[in-house]
């Protein structure tokens, strides 16, 4: 079963909102005050100066996908806020210390939490939001087995960051080049791990049996690396003005994403000349950029990337159907997962 794509948000995407924000907005009060304020900022709740924005911050992608998998085995989404509310505190997490690791200073087309209130404080309020969607979520009736999810995607989403920071110290050819298989052992890690939580979160508190919950982990393994692609893509051809990112910002920031590492891998005349471009050692600048974003497509890696992004959607739909006990719930996925991948395909 291939998915189809869709350029509209799904409903399902609205109706998790309606249900997350006032539990979201509930755990954020636990913070310290100031904490509270960065933490409404970072949401995309508040200004800087603390006046409220009529928006919903980010689009909800991962509490979303705990609802749909409760949905999917029967339970009703309610049951399953605590688990949303965690993975996305997580998320917000890793954004905030991902931006300073990077060092970008605009997301959502807004300063970045470090840029608005300095790295002290980002560092802080991120480890507090971590330690807020630990409690929440063991504070949930019968939390024991979605913790266990939950502490398995920590440690992998550790492991996955840090092979993404080492990777930017690798060479671009030769023998330290990374290969498609790093690449996507890193991904598994940095993305996977979080959308493999959020699935067997929300099937495991929903009631299904430990069996099905692996199965709904592994369909949100599938789904977070589709992500990353589709992230890694929309960070050479993004439009700015949908990113909230500089055009090419990935490139300038030479980070080893799928579709240049693809590229790279080919070995034909047009990786040649793109290893040559980037094997330089100055800086990435837009005209540089630029003619480097040529010779990948012309290499082959924007194909390979968007053909590997939509094979990962194809397997994660497949396995959800193996467990859904819910025909409805389980278009709905579909719909999910055609969302999740069509910015950039």
């Amino acid at each position: 079963m291939s998915v189809n794509l869709s350029a509209s948000a799904p409903p399902s995407l609205a109706r998790s909102q309606s249900l997350l924000r006032p539990a979201l907005e509930d755990a954020v009060r636990n913070l310290h005050p100031r904490q509270a304020e960065m933490a409404a900022y970072a949401f995309g709740w508040a200004e800087l100066d603390g006046t409220a924005r009529d928006t919903e911050g980010g689009k909800g992608l991962r509490p979303a996908l705990v609802m749909l998998c409760a949905e999917a085995v029967g339970a009703r989404a309610e049951r399953v806020i605590p688990a949303a509310v965690a993975v996305e505190l997580v998320h917000a997490f890793t954004l905030i210390h991902d931006d300073i690791i990077d060092g970008d200073e605009r997301r959502r087309h807004r300063a970045t939490v470090w840029k608005a209130f300095g790295i002290g404080p980002a560092l802080l309020v991120g480890d507090g939001l971590l330690a807020l969607a630990v409690k929440t979520l063991a504070s949930a009736p019968g939390a024991e087995p979605a913790m266990g999810h939950l502490s398995a995607a920590l440690v992998e989403l550790v492991r996955g960051q840090a092979d993404d920071v080492i990777f930017e110290g690798r060479t671009w050819t030769g023998d330290r080049a990374v290969t498609v298989e790093e690449y996507a052992q890193m991904a598994t890690g940095k993305t996977g791990a979080l959308l493999a939580c959020a699935a067997a979160t929300g099937a495991a508190l929903g009631g299904a049996p430990p069996a099905s919950a692996e199965v709904f982990s592994a369909m949100g393994r599938h789904l977070g690396l589709a992500l990353q692609i589709v992230d890694d893509l929309l960070g050479i051809w993004g439009d700015p003005d949908v990113t909230g990112k500089p055009t090419f910002s990935d490139l300038r920031r030479r980070k080893k994403t799928l579709p240049v590492v693809a590229a790279l891998a080919g070995g034909s005349p047009a990786a040649r000349s793109l290893a040559g471009l980037l094997d330089h050692g100055g800086g990435v600048d837009e005209e540089t950029s630029r003619r480097a974003a040529g010779l990948i497509e012309e290499a082959g890696g924007r194909d390979f990337a968007e053909r590997r992004a939509r094979a990962h959607v194809d397997h994660a739909l497949r396995l959800a159907e193996e467990v859904s006990v819910d025909p409805a719930a389980t278009a709905e996925l579909r719909a999910f997962a055609g969302y999740l991948v069509h910015r950039a395909l």
